[in-house]
C-alpha cells in the first residue's frame, strides 16, 4: 500500500510527492480524486518516490494516471536523466522494449464489414500468430538476418515487401533508431528472436478492429484521415522475447554496476549504470535492437492483417485502404533534448508505460500533423474504447513532451481470474458488441474489461490537464488475443 507516502494535491488532476530523505526531486502524479483512491492501493506511489533517487534525475519524478505498480518504475512512470550525470535503468523501460501501438486507417466503414466480422476477425487469428509460443509469421531469420533487424527496424521490414516506404515517416524515430549495437547482444535473445518476427504474442497484446465512433477535433481528425464510423486498426505489441531475454540479462548487468559504481537505491529493482559507463553504453545499444525488433514486428503485422482484410471481404487491396497513421513507443529509453529552467538540456528519457507527445511544431513528426501536434495512441481494454489524442505545448513544458499509454490495471491477473469464474466472457464481449478469437480463455479472463481503470477516465486527467488533447474515440468490434 501507498498510504505511507505523503502526497499533496496541486490542482484537480496533478499530485506532488514532496522531496524528502535522498530524494534527488520531487515526484509529480496526474490523477483525479477519484483515481487517487485506487492508485492508493499498491506501491506504485513509493515506486514514484524511489525514481526520484536516480543519480542525475532532472526536474522530477513523473506518473501518469495510467499508473500502476511495475518492476523497479511504476508502469506509468517517466523520468529523464542528465546526460553527463545521469544513469539507464532497464526496470525505467521494461521487459517488453518497445511495446507500443500502431494505429491503421482504412477506406472502409462498419456497414462494410458488419456483416463479415465473424470470418474478418478469423482470417486475422489465421494470418496472424497469436500466444505465448506464437511462431510463425515469416521463415526462421539466421542470425545475420536478425543482426539487419536489430539495425534497421521496420526499415527491414519493407524492404521485404511489408507495406511501403512511405509508412516509415509515420514511426515515431522513423521506425528505427540509430547506433543499435548487435554486438551488445548475448546468445539467447537472438535464439528466442528467430522466430518471432510478425507475431503477437500474448498478455495484454491484441490486434483491434474499431469503428470511430466520436470526433472531438474535426480539423485534426481530417489530417489524420479519420471520419465517423470509419473503421481502423490497432495493433498493440512488442518485442516478444527478443527484448524480454535482453532485459533480463541486463537487469543482472546493471545490479552489478549499480554496486561497482556506488550508487545507493532505495530499491534493487532499479538498478542501473551511468549512462557514460560501459554496462551503460551496452545496454543502450542492446535496448536500440530490441526497439527495432518491434518496430519490424508491427510493421510486419500490419501487412499480414492488410492481407486478411483483403481475402475476408474478398476486395481489393485500394478498396481496403490500409494506411499508416502512427505508430509509437511504450516502454524506451532514448536521447531528447528538452527545455530545463529556460535552457536546453540533453537527457536519457525513461517512458515505461508511456508516451511521447511531443506538441504542434514539433521537428519530429511528420508535416502533415504539424500544425495539430504528435498522434498519441492510448488504447483501452478490449470491450470498450481506445482513443487518439494528440501532444502540446503544455506537455513539453510539464511532462517532457510526454503522456499516458492505456488504462492500466487496478486488478491483478490473478483476481482477474477468480472474478471472472463461472462467467463466459466471450459471450459478454459478443453481447458488447465485441467478435473476438483468443488462444485461450485463460487470456481473455485475465484481460477482462473491468480488470482495467476506465480508460476515458485515464484520457480525460490528460485532456483536462492540458497535456494532450483529445480527437477521437473508437469502439472495437473485433479483436483477436494470444
Amino acid at each position: 500500500m501507498s498510504d505511507t507516502v505523503r502526497i499533496n494535491k496541486i490542482d484537480d488532476f496533478t499530485w506532488e510527492i514532496p522531496k524528502t530523505g535522498s530524494m534527488q526531486v520531487p515526484g509529480k502524479v496526474y490523477a483525479s480524486d477519484a483515481m487517487m483512491k485506487v492508485i492508493r492501493q499498491d506501491q506504485s506511489l513509493q515506486q514514484v518516490a524511489n525514481v526520484a533517487h536516480l543519480p542525475g534525475i532532472v526536474k522530477q519524478s513523473l506518473a501518469m494516471p495510467d499508473i500502476h505498480w511495475g518492476y523497479g518504475f511504476p508502469i506509468g512512470g517517466v523520468c529523464a536523466t542528465d546526460e553527463h550525470e545521469g544513469v539507464i535503468s532497464p526496470g525505467g523501460v521494461g521487459y517488453d522494449i518497445n511495446c507500443g501501438v500502431r494505429l491503421v486507417g482504412t477506406k472502409l466503414k462498419h456497414a462494410d464489414i458488419a456483416p463479415r466480422m465473424k470470418a474478418l476477425v478469423k482470417g486475422l487469428f489465421d494470418n496472424v500468430p497469436t500466444g505465448v509460443g506464437a511462431s510463425k509469421a515469416i521463415e526462421k531469420l539466421s542470425r545475420d538476418e536478425l543482426k539487419k533487424v536489430a539495425r534497421e527496424g521496420a526499415g527491414w521490414a519493407v524492404k521485404r515487401g511489408f507495406g511501403s516506404k512511405s509508412d516509415l515517416d509515420r514511426i515515431e524515430e522513423n521506425g528505427c533508431i540509430q547506433d543499435a549495437d548487435p554486438g551488445a547482444v548475448d546468445n539467447r535473445p537472438w535464439e528466442r528472436g528467430a522466430e518471432q518476427v510478425g507475431t503477437l504474442g500474448s498478455g495484454n497484446h491484441f490486434l483491434e478492429i474499431g469503428r470511430v465512433e466520436e470526433i472531438y477535433n474535426n480539423e485534426a481528425a481530417r489530417a489524420f484521415g479519420l471520419e465517423e464510423d470509419g473503421i481502423v486498426v490497432l495493433i498493440h505489441c512488442g518485442s516478444r522475447g527478443f527484448g524480454y531475454q535482453i532485459c533480463d540479462d541486463y537487469l543482472k548487468v546493471t545490479l552489478k554496476a549499480t554496486e561497482k559504481y556506488n550508487i545507493s537505491l532505495p530499491d534493487r529493482q532499479l538498478a542501473c549504470a551511468p549512462l557514460k559507463s560501459s554496462e551503460g553504453k551496452s545496454y543502450i545499444g542492446a535496448m536500440r535492437c530490441a526497439a527495432n525488433y518491434a518496430f519490424a514486428n508491427r510493421q510486419v503485422i500490419m501487412s499480414l492483417a492488410n492481407d486478411a482484410f483483403r481475402d475476408a471481404l474478398a476486395v481489393s487491396e485500394s478498396d481496403v485502404g490500409f494506411n499508416l497513421i502512427y505508430d509509437i513507443c511504450h516502454n524506451i529509453a532514448k536521447y531528447e533534448t528538452h527545455c530545463v529552467d529556460g535552457e536546453d538540456r540533453r537527457v536519457c528519457m525513461h517512458r515505461k508505460g508511456a508516451t511521447r507527445a511531443f506538441g504542434p511544431d514539433s521537428a519530429h513528426i511528420p508535416d502533415a500533423y504539424k500544425p495539430h501536434g504528435q498522434p498519441v495512441l492510448i488504447p483501452g481494454d478490449m470491450g470498450r474504447y481506445s482513443y487518439l489524442c494528440v501532444g502540446t505545448e503544455r506537455a513539453m513544458e510539464e511532462t517532457f513532451g510526454s503522456s499516458c499509454h492505456g488504462a492500466g490495471r487496478h486488478m491483478s491477473r490473478r483476481k482477474a481470474m477468480k472474478a471472472s469464474k463461472g462467467r463466459d466472457m466471450i459471450q459478454e464481449l459478443n453481447d458488447a458488441g465485441v467478435e473476438i478469437m483468443a488462444t485461450g480463455k485463460r487470456t481473455i479472463a485475465e484481460e477482462m474489461p473491468h480488470a482495467y481503470k476506465d480508460v476515458a477516465d485515464v484520457v480525460d486527467v490528460m485532456h483536462n490537464a492540458g497535456i494532450t488533447r483529445k480527437v477521437a474515440r473508437f469502439k472495437p468490434v473485433g479483436v483477436i488475443k494470444g
